[in-house]
Formats: structure tokens, sequence, C-alpha cells
């Protein structure tokens, strides 16, 4: 009898411990599964400076609708052609210059079909709110000993800055002399457009030439003075996935959502034009 009831009383106890199964469901972290489209991969996108507050946006949003991981480098857009050439691994590439573009298409690393222009932007003269060399029009950046800062000249911005002193010095309303006498002005070259609105948001330079993107983002922090398109040039931002991108299909999905109304959206709303002129 005894016996009989030390049994019953095993199989009541192994009974209590025995979970019940649930109707609910339950997420997984397995990357297959269809809970989580994008899986656990992290998306390497190379992103050129002026792009920082659009495409943390734009990340953020791809994030939450494919269930990945986007993960940013900001830099010059030719230092990051060049660590991508050295071998850096990368999934995307987003430069403000086609050439940097151009570049990785001649050494192989982006297909010559696969780069597509996302957005444009244009050149302005942003200056410290206090404005104390009491700047008012594009003339008076050639003053003598006015301080100038500029992006690098062997970066993106550097070669579009050419470009407007180049236009602006063929019109009797600058002379010829008005690009060398910028050029002379300038008292540091920066390596990021975002260097160049720091310096003269500190008050550490009379005036600056960015992107409007760029002086969109400081507003609070600098005034500024229109470039007419006469005279400014227009910035061209290609994108493509690369070659040897360990989630190609995934660095495709991106490419496609920056070039989607959508992402064309948050673009505008950074002050980027659209691609096509419009």
């Amino acid at each position: 009898m005894k016996k009989w009831l030390l049994c019953l009383t095993a199989l009541i106890w192994l009974a209590g411990c025995t979970s019940i199964p649930s109707n609910s469901a339950t997420q997984t972290s397995d990357p297959a599964s269809p809970l989580f489209p994008g899986g656990e991969r992290t998306l390497l996108v190379f992103a050129a400076t002026s792009l920082t507050e659009a495409f943390t946006e734009l990340s953020q949003t791809f994030e939450a609708q494919m269930g990945t991981q986007v993960e940013l480098n900001f830099a010059n857009a030719n230092t990051l052609s060049e660590q991508i050439l050295q071998g850096a691994p990368a999934d995307v590439f987003a430069s403000a210059a086609p050439k940097f573009m151009d570049k990785l298409v001649e050494n192989g690393k982006v297909d010559a079909q696969a780069g597509e222009i996302f957005a444009r932007n244009q050149l302005i003269v942003i200056l410290p709110r206090r404005n104390p060399a009491d700047l008012e029009t594009l003339q008076d950046l050639a003053k003598p000993g006015i301080k100038l800062v500029m992006g690098a000249k062997e970066g993106p911005q550097g070669e579009y800055v050419e470009g407007f002193l180049d236009k602006a010095s063929a019109s009797a309303n600058f002379g010829a002399g008005y690009k060398d006498a910028v050029y002379s002005n300038v008292v540091s070259y920066e390596s990021t457009v975002k260097g160049v609105v720091n310096k003269v948001a500190l008050g550490e330079a009379d005036a600056g030439i960015v992107f409007v993107t760029d002086a969109k983002s400081a507003s609070e922090k600098v005034l500024t003075i229109s470039i007419p398109d006469a005279f400014n040039v227009v910035a061209e931002y290609p994108i493509a996935p690369l070659k040897n991108s360990s989630n190609p299909q995934l660095a495709r999905q991106f490419v496609d959502f920056v070039l989607s109304p959508e992402g064309q959206q948050i673009l505008a709303k950074y002050g980027f034009l659209p691609p096509d002129g419009d």
C-alpha cells in the first residue's frame, strides 16, 4: 500500500513540473524567422557627412521596417572611397559627388550600372550670428583680411566651391581676380563640411561656404548669404550597393528605400533637392 502511494505521489509531482503548451505566439531570435524579415544582419552604410541628419532618419525608418540594424559611417566622400578601395567592409556607398563613385566603378567595387543619383544640393555662405566682419554680399568674401573656412579641396565641396568661384570670376559683378582673392582669405580647409559649420558657428572664422542642407541644420547658429543660381553649382549625390557586400539583397533594398517616395520625402525635409531636377 505504501509503495503504491509513493508511486502516485511521484506521478502527481511530475505532472506539476510539466508546462502546459500555450496557444499564444512567441517571438524567436532565429534570423530566418518571418518575425525578423531582416534577420540579425547589420548593414554598413558609408555616407558623406552632409547626409548625416537625413541618413540618420532614413536608417532609423529602414531599421523599423526591415527589423535589421544599419551602421552609418560618415566622412568626406573622398575619404570614404579611399577606405573602400583599401578593403574596408561596406554594403552601401552614398557620395556627395559622382567622381568618387566613378572611382569605385573603375576599381571594380561598384557595378557600372548600379549607381543612381538620389539627391541634389547647392552651396551657400554662412556667417557667425554676430557677423563681426560685417559681411553682407558675396563680393565681401574677397575683402583683404577676411577669415574664411572651406571644405577640403580634394573633397566634393572643394570641387563645387571652385565651380562657383570660376563662374563668379567670369562675371563683371565680381571681376577676374575674385577667385584668387577669396582663396587668399582661406585660413583653414576642413576635412568635412560639418567642420566648416562648427568653426563658423563658434566664431573662429568670418565666413564659410557649405551646402544648403548644412546651413539648414545649423540655422539657429549661423546667418547666411545666398548664392544666385547663375553662379551656384548643383551638387549631385549618387548611391550604390557595393559588389562585395555581405548583404547584397538588403543593400539593394536600402538603396531602393532611399530612392522611394518615402525616402525622398525624408531627404526633402532636410533641404535636399530631388534627383530629377524638378
